[in-house]
């Protein structure tokens, strides 16, 4: 999953904090979503706007994300 295309930064969106194609929804909502327990169905019926891949990009974004700061830290 290449996120790179659905993951948007703005500085002036939520303070800058990584959204998805530019909406409101954050990466950090859609973890936060799913760390509550809420399966994709559950977000994709509560919310309107992302997709299935949206959701799968945030994963992706987040697990790279993580990866870096193992990297860094060696």
């Amino acid at each position: 999953m290449d996120y790179r295309q659905i993951i948007t930064i703005e500085p002036g969106k939520r303070s800058g904090k990584p959204c998805i194609r530019g909406l409101r929804i954050t990466v950090y909502d859609v973890l936060s979503y799913v760390a509550s327990g809420m399966s994709e169905d559950d977000i994709l019926k509560d919310f309107p706007d992302p997709t299935r891949d949206d959701i799968c990009a945030c994963l992706a974004f987040a697990a790279e994300r993580e990866q870096a700061k193992l990297v860094a830290a060696s």
